[in-house]
């Protein structure tokens, strides 16, 4: 069955964007909870003009996104943390990312927008990656010095 879809599904596809699925996933899911509309000529034109509205916001979304990356690689950004000979007695989170971002008079980001294997537990200069978007990534040093 085609449907029109009026909220994103991650899997499925974006709002706006038709997709053919199962009668059943049709009829008993997405249509009971209003996520999606049987696909009808009228309904088709509509979705043009969700996926236009769509594709305008995320372009909007998108250059702000490159803007705050552009300010977060130009930052350098310096931890203090105890340390003896290299390893850290504790670690570097992202919550201490954030923080040394907002001292350092970068733009606010939220600590799940930080993107770490692990913490940091060394001293010297790491490299962090932030996602600010979908498409949009930037990377951040960050120098831990050692205090003791």
């Amino acid at each position: 069955m085609k449907v029109v879809l009026r909220a994103d599904r991650q899997g499925l596809g974006k709002r706006g964007d038709i997709v053919d699925v199962a009668d059943g996933y049709a009829r008993n899911f997405l249509l009971p909870k209003g996520q999606a509309i049987i696909a009808t000529d009228g309904v088709v034109h509509q979705a043009e003009a969700m996926r236009r509205s769509r594709d305008v916001r995320e372009a909007k979304l998108r250059g702000t996104a490159s803007e705050l990356a552009s300010a977060l690689e130009a930052l350098s950004l310096k931890i203090e943390a105890r340390a003896h000979e290299g390893k850290l007695f504790g670690s570097v989170a992202e919550h201490d990312i954030v923080e040394a971002i907002s001292s350092a008079g970068g733009p606010t980001i939220e600590r799940r927008q930080i993107e770490m294997d692990d913490h940091i537990k060394t001293t010297g200069t790491h490299q962090v990656k932030v996602k600010l978007h979908s498409d949009v990534n930037a990377m951040i040093n960050v120098e831990v010095v050692g205090v003791e």
